[in-house]
Formats: structure tokens, C-alpha cells, sequence
């Protein structure tokens, strides 16, 4: 694939940004602002990010909820119109080689967002002899607006109820007059929406969001703000908390296979690993290092190895130093294990996740 441009990178630039490469396109993963003074924004008002570097794919056809249902763990006969869902995507050896939302917009149309993974071929391979059309969209722009005060600020400003809007909902409306689906999902662990736009819309919106939030608080967030909350919210990012060493038994993502749909993509060696997981997803957090802990550093117990640091972030809010792991499935919650060095590596305890809001109040309220 050709590299991706957002239509958003000279306004990125206008705020300072250092530009650098995800899933093929340049993103913000930083701006003239510190990424702490973002995260305050989220968490006290609203971070508004360009998400674009998500790829969007239409699926239509007659075919379209069959495509669908194949590709998807979950139940998607469940997910009406106006509804979404989460899913892993699994190799046929049960592994995880993606993520998605899938949205259910119309009769026989459908919008699967995803990240880094494989996705675009496996969909196109499993569409092969179906009456259905899949197809890349990168003129469809995509921005989140996440905290509190993102509630309030989009109802102003568009004729929808968005108050009324549940989580994992979308509507078809417009934002400032201009043609938008907005959806309540987001990766922030806050209430938040993402906003789905058309390439020719997006300045526009995005300035005038800007504009007409920053006296509530609502600025432009980076990437690597983006990080740090959502290592808090204990959300995972392919390819590092899960990838095709791993199943979705070993990641906690256990709530999103369906055990009554008689086939889906991967089904048969998914079940058949169930029980037999190497490791475990978790979290470790400690306050005697105001750094991140570095990525794929091992963790010990007693001089063995029992872990690994994927995605490690500092939080300045909750004063510590947290991670999102890899764990030998013995370890219980509460451990104290070493980080690094099996003799003198930092002390880290071993914690539930989220680290933040554990009870997703913020998010599902």
C-alpha cells in the first residue's frame, strides 16, 4: 500500500507536531504541548485526536452480513442497525492477527475500522465467492473526542440526541452542517464519541472544534498522550498486548467468543486451545520510577522468569510507573516481582486492570 496521508497533517504541523509513522500514514505522536498536559485534558475535559490512521472498510452486498458474521467472534445477528461491536481476528490457528470495530449501518452495509493487523486480506479472502463488496476507504477521516465534556459540547453543536446515544451505538447526522457518523466508542476510559468524516469535511471540523472547545478545556491530543490512557484504561494495542503468539484466552478477551455460533473464522483451533494458555494478560505498576518501564523487559519471581513488559507508560496522575504484561498464568495479583534484572530490577506489584476507573464508571455511565 502506497503511504497513507491524513488530510489533517498540515494542521498537526501548525500545533508543533512531531509527525512519525503508524499503519502506514504520519500521525501526531506528539505536539507543542506536553503529553501530560493533554492527558489532564481528557480526564478533566476533552482530547480531541486524529484517529485516521485507523483503516476503515466498507462491506456491502447482499452478502455483507454472512462476510460479516464469518469474520467476527461475537454473535453479529445481535448487532442491529445502529450498533457496534468489538472483535478479535483470528488466524486459522486461533491466534490473534487484528482487532476491529464493526458497525452495522445499514441493510447489507457495514463498517469495519481496524488497526495494524491483516484484516483488508483476510477479509478480502474470505469474501471470495460471496455476493459482497469489500472495500478500502481512506477519504473516510476519523477523530475522537474523548472526556466528560464531550457529551455536552456535541450535542451543542449537532441536531442528534446524543445524549441518549448508548455505548457501542452510532448515529448518522451532521456535526458544525457537516455529514458525520458519530459513535460512542472510543480508547481513552472516558465517555467519548469518534467522529467518522469525509476527507473534504475534516479541516474544517476539526478547526471548529478547536475553536468552539477551547474555552471548555477541549485541545489537541497526541499519540503519545493517547499511550498513557490508554495503559490506564488497561486497553490493548495490536501488535504488543496481543499478536499471533497469542489467543484471545490469553488476553482477556475471552467476553468476545461467542460459544454458540456454530462456525466463525479460526473457531475450531480457538476452542481447541482453550485451557492450554501460556501466559496471561495483567498489569504491574510501582512509584519508585517517575519513567516508563522499558518495553520487553522481563519480569522475576524469585530469580525465574515469569513475565514480559509490552506496553509500558508513565502516569503522572496516579504517581506511578504502569505496564501492561505478559504473566506466567500462575501468578497471582499482589505479587511482587523484579523488572529487568532477576537480582536488583525495581520492585513492581502485580495489579488488576484498568489501573483507572476499574469499575468503567466513566466509560459505560
Amino acid at each position: 500500500m502506497n503511504k497513507r496521508v491524513s488530510e489533517l497533517e498540515n494542521e498537526h504541523k501548525k500545533l508543533g507536531a512531531g509527525l512519525g509513522d503508524w499503519n502506514e500514514m504520519d500521525v501526531a505522536w506528539s505536539y507543542g504541548t506536553s503529553a501530560e498536559k493533554e492527558h489532564d485534558a481528557v480526564r478533566e475535559a476533552a482530547g480531541l485526536f486524529d484517529v485516521s490512521g485507523l483503516k476503515k472498510i466498507w462491506i456491502t452486498g447482499p452478502e455483507a452480513a454472512a462476510l460479516i458474521d464469518h469474520v467476527a467472534t461475537r454473535d453479529m445477528s445481535r448487532i442491529y442497525k445502529g450498533k457496534s461491536a468489538y472483535n478479535p481476528l483470528l488466524t486459522d490457528e486461533g491466534t490473534i492477527c487484528d482487532d476491529n470495530i464493526i458497525f452495522h449501518i445499514d441493510d447489507n452495509k457495514y463498517l469495519y475500522v481496524h488497526g495494524a493487523g491483516k484484516s483488508l486480506e483476510r477479509l478480502q479472502h474470505a469474501a471470495k465467492g460471496r455476493n459482497v463488496d469489500v472495500r478500502f476507504d481512506d477519504d473516510l477521516h476519523d477523530l475522537s473526542l474523548q472526556g466528560q465534556k464531550a457529551l455536552p459540547f456535541l450535542q451543542r453543536f449537532s441536531p442528534a440526541d446524543i445524549d441518549s446515544l448508548a455505548y457501542f451505538h452510532q448515529v448518522e447526522t451532521t456535526l458544525f452542517d457537516r455529514k458525520v457518523i458519530i459513535s460512542r466508542t472510543g480508547y481513552s476510559g472516558e465517555r467519548g464519541y469518534e467522529i467518522f468524516v469525509d476527507r473534504k469535511d475534516v479541516v474544517y471540523l476539526w478547526n471548529s472544534i478547536l475553536g468552539e472547545g477551547e474555552k471548555d478545556g477541549i485541545m489537541a491530543c497526541s499519540f503519545n498522550c493517547l499511550d498513557k490512557i490508554r495503559i490506564e484504561a488497561g486497553l490493548l494495542f495490536y501488535p504488543y498486548d496481543m499478536s499471533e503468539e497469542t489467543t484471545p484466552w490469553e488476553v482477556g478477551l475471552g467476553w468476545t467468543i461467542s460459544r454458540k455460533k456454530p462456525d466463525f473464522m479460526g473457531r475450531a483451533a480457538l476452542m481447541a486451545k482453550e485451557g492450554q494458555e501460556k501466559v496471561k494478560f495483567g498489569g504491574v505498576s510501582t512509584g519508585a520510577l517517575s519513567e516508563p518501564m522499558e518495553g520487553g523487559a522481563k519480569l522475576y519471581l524469585n530469580g525465574k522468569d515469569v513475565g514480559i513488559i509490552n506496553s509500558p507508560g508513565y502516569s503522572h496522575r496516579m504517581k506511578k510507573s504502569l505496564a501492561l504484561v505478559h504473566l506466567d498464568p500462575t501468578i497471582a495479583e499482589g505479587t511482587i516481582l523484579k523488572v529487568g534484572d532477576a537480582q536488583n530490577g525495581v520492585e513492581v506489584t502485580v495489579e488488576p486492570v484498568p489501573f483507572f476507573d476499574p469499575n468503567k464508571s466513566r466509560t459505560h455511565s
